[in-house]
């Protein structure tokens, strides 16, 4: 099926259904850590996280920060962090701040 033809409603849900695969993945993939996401891609959980309350203003819906952050880590981020959140390495800060 081309883009073109494809009805705005039909991206849509390609598109909302490849957005809870990548935070179902991160959710899941608790070894990786924000630092990682931000030195290889950019962005991190929290960033998906800000991007999620952004994008609900947008349309008219208040979802603050903390709200999100439970939607893309799966739990609040507190218990996240305490749970699987590791020290950053020196060798890591050094390419986050190279950026």
């Amino acid at each position: 099926m081309k883009h073109e033809t494809t009805s705005d409603q039909k991206l849509i849900n390609i598109q909302s259904k490849v957005f809870e695969k990548l935070i179902f993945h991160l959710q899941k993939r608790t070894d990786v850590q924000n630092i990682d996401l931000m030195n290889l891609s950019g962005f991190c959980r929290n960033c998906l996280s800000k991007w999620y309350s952004e994008a609900a203003k947008d349309e008219g819906l208040e979802i603050d920060y903390e709200t999100s952050r439970e939607k893309v880590y799966g739990m609040s981020y507190e218990n996240w962090k305490n749970t699987f959140q590791k020290e950053a390495s020196q060798d890591q800060m050094n390419e986050f701040n190279k950026k």
